[in-house]
């Protein structure tokens, strides 16, 4: 039996030598030593043994046993350090070479020209609020003046979504909202998403706007111009010249719309404004001879494309990261 145990032996040895991978190698460990493994066999023949040779022989696959484990150990280090010094060889990294670009996601000319009428009106006193993008006839129309008869009410101007409901065509429901929720004075601008029956070159079905209203004792035109004048120097980050054009809305009286005068000699249409209805103020039980106030509304895309001087209102939209990218 023992020259069965160093024929194993002497085997096992070899093949632990000439093995060339960490795979290999396992196989041999289940070979000789797993539970079926021909060195774990011999065991088996530990019960038929004579009493005094149980001893010895118990003693010899222990030892054979461990020598094989030793040896498969020792050569387990060696084929690692082996595979890692060949990774090393086939698949170095030359650190002259300049390292790879990652792009950074940039945020969208709209999003950040958002973020900045905020910040702007921010400074000046007003606060921001928000409200459903699904509104009702007494909210987008009625409680602004608006009348039934009124073209924005038709159905080829208006999103509607049932009976008496709508994609909202303006932000000022948010305002007629917050008068309601929170009374005089109030101070604030209403930015989000508004819908419209429009599309070319300079209109887009949805697009965004800004809109603010102020309403307090003592407010008067003079105010709204200030606060118009201050905003778009702010905004162009230059000193601009400004015409105070006489309009019509049905929720101020008097209106205007407001223009800027380009570096080329030309008015440029910016945005509409005018002083609180007082049929607004009558709807929200407001004594317009005790109450005063202006609002203000304007496209925030045409804002950007008077900015960077964009021409086409739909590229926006499009989602093409070399326009937008260029807003980093």
């Amino acid at each position: 039996m023992t020259v069965i145990l160093s024929d194993l032996l002497i085997t096992a040895l070899n093949e632990i030598k000439d093995s060339k991978t960490l795979a290999g190698l396992d196989d041999i460990r289940v070979h000789y030593l797993g539970k079926k493994g021909k060195i774990t066999a011999q065991l088996k023949l530990l019960g038929s043994m004579d009493p005094i040779e149980k001893p010895i022989f118990g003693q010899e696959i222990n030892t054979t046993k461990k020598r094989v484990e030793d040896e498969l150990q020792l050569k387990k280090a060696e084929l690692k350090k082996s595979t890692i010094a060949k990774n090393i060889e086939t698949s170095s990294i030359d650190v002259t070479l300049p390292g790879r670009a990652y792009l950074s996601g940039s945020i969208h000319p709209i999003t950040a020209t958002l973020m900045e009428i905020e910040s702007i009106f921010l400074s000046a006193g007003f606060m921001i609020k928000d409200g459903p993008e699904i509104e009702n006839e007494y909210y987008n129309f009625s409680a602004l003046n608006i009348p039934e008869n009124h073209p924005a009410r038709a159905m080829h101007d208006t999103f509607y979504v049932g009976s008496d409901l709508l994609l909202r065509t303006h932000t000022s429901p948010v305002q007629i909202r917050s008068m309601e929720k929170e009374g005089v004075p109030i101070k604030v601008i209403a930015p989000g998403k508004v819908y419209r029956r429009d599309s070319d070159l300079t209109h887009i079905p949805m697009f965004h706007q800004v809109e603010g209203l102020v309403i307090d004792q003592g407010i008067n035109f003079s105010h709204l111009k200030g606060i118009l004048h201050g905003f778009i120097n702010c905004f162009f980050e230059k000193e601009l010249e400004l015409r105070f054009r006489p309009s019509y809305f049905p929720f101020t009286e008097p209106s205007a719309e407001v223009d800027i005068l380009s570096e080329d000699g030309k008015w440029l249409e910016i945005l509409g404004c005018g002083m609180v209805h007082p049929k607004v103020l009558e709807n929200l039980d407001l004594d317009s001879e005790i109450y005063t106030g202006y609002a203000f509304g304007m496209g925030v895309e045409r804002l950007v494309m008077l900015k960077y001087d964009i021409k086409d209102i739909r590229v926006f939209y499009e989602n093409d990261l070399n326009f937008i990218s260029q807003f980093n």
